[in-house]
């Protein structure tokens, strides 16, 4: 299974953020952007990749040992940035400390049970709201969604999502994401 742990943002928080992008889609260049779908919205934590069955049992436990460590914060889609004219994303504000805690967690949880990870990097929190196959000039969508300040929500719970790709060649289609567990933070 191709997994990542995530949290995910409330449905009131993804309408809000909804709203505040469908205007992006009219600037120029919105075109040749490929636009993530509200289903897709997530912070990823920590992406595992191909993991194979046999690891599921000790990494469910691992997972759910790091979600207990962590207790539940608050938070909002805050801003925007975006990686090398590549990927435009919605940031976070809140309790990033306990946030990138919570990442750190996941990724060493995947690693003690088995799962081959990259190289731990800092952890930058985004929603990653559309991608471009070419570097492209990201900055009039960045300058659009600069001062979006979101609700305030309460991240509770780690999810471990499977990520289906799509069909190659099929246009317009999109990533499928299914929680295949989700933990409770705190004790």
């Amino acid at each position: 299974m191709r997994l990542f742990a995530a949290v995910l943002p409330p449905a009131p928080a993804v309408e809000e953020l909804r709203r505040a992008v469908v205007p992006l889609r009219s600037l120029p260049g919105a075109g040749t952007l490929r636009w993530t779908g509200t289903p897709g919205w997530h912070y990823t934590l920590a992406f595992l990749g191909e993991v194979d069955e046999e690891l599921l049992p000790d990494l469910y436990s691992r997972m759910e040992r790091a979600a207990h460590r962590t207790e539940a914060f608050g938070m909002r889609v805050h801003g925007s940035g975006r990686f090398d004219g590549r990927a435009l994303w919605a940031g976070a504000a809140g309790a990033l400390d306990t946030l990138r805690l919570l990442a750190e967690r996941a990724h060493a949880a995947a690693r003690r049970a088995g799962v081959p990870m990259e190289e731990h990097r800092r952890y930058t929190p985004h929603l990653t709201l559309a991608r471009s196959r070419v570097p492209a000039d990201l900055t009039p969508f960045t300058a659009a969604l600069e001062g979006f300040e979101g609700l305030h929500w309460e991240a509770g719970e780690l999810s471990l999502v499977r990520s289906r790709l799509p069909a190659d060649g099929v246009p317009g289609e999109q990533p499928r994401y299914e929680v295949v567990r989700a933990w409770p933070l705190g004790r």
